[in-house]
């Protein structure tokens, strides 16, 4: 199964607002191993950043006046991330965000052109009910090494909820291995052939009826009353 580790930075939280995609990070998963296929850009939103949203990922107008915008990124994203299962940490907000951006160009939304969306974020929840479940939460319980992320970067986000995700889901490896096992070949001696083999009757000996009469004669006297086995 091929899936697209996902995450995006923005110049605010509500594309609604008018608030634009400024930075999208991918890292490629096939059959849960990292394969090293990653797409990573950064965006000219054409407008200004918030000072919060400026304060959590470091990025500034100056940096993105030279980037290129959506428009010109688009079709490269969309042939990266096309029939994959996205994973994403508050699928919500990205998915938002990236719709927005795509709807502006007369393009269909993700979810018609992705397989699927897992999102960490309700998964950790469903998880551990109550527990914090922000992506630095989560490496810290998976013992996920974070020390470089002094600020949000959606490559790297991205790195690190593939690490995550695979923590999370590590139970199902097995069963995944399981279902994909092919079955065992079919042979002559077992029941599950075209034939069914000739069952061997085993008949007891005159020694072994009498040991068995024995057996139910002590069984009769130690219940006070008629077996059950010699009944009927």
């Amino acid at each position: 199964m091929r899936q697209i580790v996902l995450d995006t930075e923005t110049t605010g939280l509500d594309w609604k607002s008018g608030d634009r995609v400024i930075e999208i990070g991918c890292v490629e998963l096939l059959d849960r191993s990292l394969t090293g296929e990653h797409f990573h850009v950064y965006i000219n939103p054409e407008r200004s950043i918030a000072a919060e949203a400026r304060a959590v990922h470091g990025i500034d107008e100056d940096f993105l006046a030279d980037k290129p915008v959506f428009a010109a990124i688009a079709a490269d994203f969309e042939a990266f991330v096309r029939d994959a299962e996205l994973i994403i940490h508050n699928a919500a907000f990205d998915i938002g965000f990236l719709d927005h951006e795509l709807d502006l160009l007369g393009k269909p939304p993700l979810r018609e052109l992705c397989a699927n969306v897992i999102d960490t974020l309700k998964m950790a929840r469903e998880q551990n009910p109550g527990k914090k479940a922000s992506l630095d939460a989560l490496c810290e319980r998976y013992a996920i090494d974070n020390a470089h992320r002094t600020l949000h970067g959606a490559l790297l986000d991205a790195e690190l909820l593939a690490e995550v995700y695979l923590a999370m889901t590590r139970g199902q490896e097995s069963l995944l291995m399981a279902l994909e096992e092919e079955p065992a070949a079919e042979t002559g001696t077992g029941t599950l052939s075209g034939k069914r083999p000739t069952l061997k009757v085993l008949r007891p000996s005159d020694e072994e009826l009498a040991a068995h009469e024995a057996v139910l004669a002590d069984i009769e006297k130690a219940n006070k009353g008629t077996c059950l086995w010699r009944e009927g």
